[in-house]
């Protein structure tokens, strides 16, 4: 007789855990949902923690990718239930980090446990699927939101409020379904290669900031003095001011050039000053197609390894990642 598949699920707090307090003070992580509908699966739960996301660190992201190796070898399949304002960020950490040949899908939800309209066990169904599925290997941690299955390298929460929450350019990279209670699952491209590093540490502290018309890099110095990088969110393509370009060129840390526009990369093409490509030779590295709150997070995770600016320069230009 074959051996049931064995699901790993590992819950971390979040809105799908929530539910509102009794002294009225809004909601609350309280008690992790259970999977449902899920028929012929050993399921273990696990938790090692309770916390809403925005009170998630890479510190914390560090624990789960420890906690995620070790149970790899005993399941076929595992899943992260997690706060929605930052699970993009956690996803991201353990696709750097993680090198496990089992899947890992990350889940959450828009709506609480006591709303009718509560979106956590089909979440959580769907990714139960999508991580016991043998097509969701080599992947890398994937994101599975409303039945659409997401990269973790481009997914982004794009609502405040709408279950539909995430998106991302160019989109999903799968979808699941359900025909009765059969899942339906189609991938819409071939896994990928992907880079993974082992920092010996996650406490490099880098800060992000954001530019706006008219900013002459109020708060640069500052950050650039307390921080051991920098990430700017900067304008189109990878533009600045003019009043940043002797700033950064006097900066010996990695400061890395994302874009405050919501999809497409980083392109050092504008020569006037504060342009990209004079960013560029001022030092900058351009971060790719990755956002700022990634961009620090694998800037933070290569600190963490010990990698020169220059090293760090090559890791995002070749895109390993």
């Amino acid at each position: 007789m074959s051996t049931p598949p064995r699901l790993a699920v590992i819950h971390t707090g979040g809105t799908i855990a929530s539910r509102p307090s009794p002294d009225g003070r809004g909601l609350t992580p309280q008690q992790a949902p259970s999977v449902p509908g899920l028929d012929g699966v050993q399921v273990h739960d696990v938790q090692p923690f309770s916390l809403p996301s925005p009170h998630m660190t890479p510190a914390h992201m560090g624990q789960l990718a420890a906690l995620i190796e070790t149970l790899a070898p005993d399941h076929d399949g595992i899943v992260v239930t997690h706060g929605t304002d930052t699970l993009e960020e956690t996803a991201f950490a353990l696709h750097l980090t993680l090198n496990v040949p089992v899947p890992v899908v990350l889940t959450g939800s828009m709506r609480h446990a006591e709303e009718v309209s509560w979106d956590g066990p089909a979440n959580l169904l769907d990714a139960a699927h999508v991580a016991l599925h043998p097509s969701s290997r080599e992947r890398g941690p994937l994101v599975v939101i409303g039945g659409d299955i997401f990269d973790a390298r481009t997914v982004t929460k794009i609502h405040t409020t709408a279950v539909d929450a995430f998106g991302g350019y160019p989109g999903p990279i799968g979808r699941i379904d359900r025909e009765g209670r059969a899942p339906r699952l189609h991938y819409f491209a071939r896994p990928e290669p992907r880079a993974t590093y082992r920092p010996a540490h996650l406490n490099a502290r880098v800060e992000i900031l954001y530019a706006y018309a008219g900013w002459t890099g109020e708060g640069y110095a500052e950050a650039a003095g307390r921080a051991d990088g920098l990430v700017i969110a900067a304008l189109g393509t990878g533009n600045l001011p003019a009043e940043l370009l002797p700033l950064i060129h006097a900066t010996d840390k990695p400061v890395i050039i994302a874009t405050r526009t919501h999809a497409g990369p980083v392109l050092p093409v504008y020569g006037y000053a504060g342009g990209g490509a004079t960013l560029v030779e001022a030092g900058a590295i351009p971060a790719s197609f990755l956002n700022a709150h990634k961009a620090r997070l694998l800037l933070l995770i290569l600190l963490g390894q010990g990698l020169t600016r220059e090293q760090i320069r090559a890791v995002f230009e070749r895109d390993e990642f």
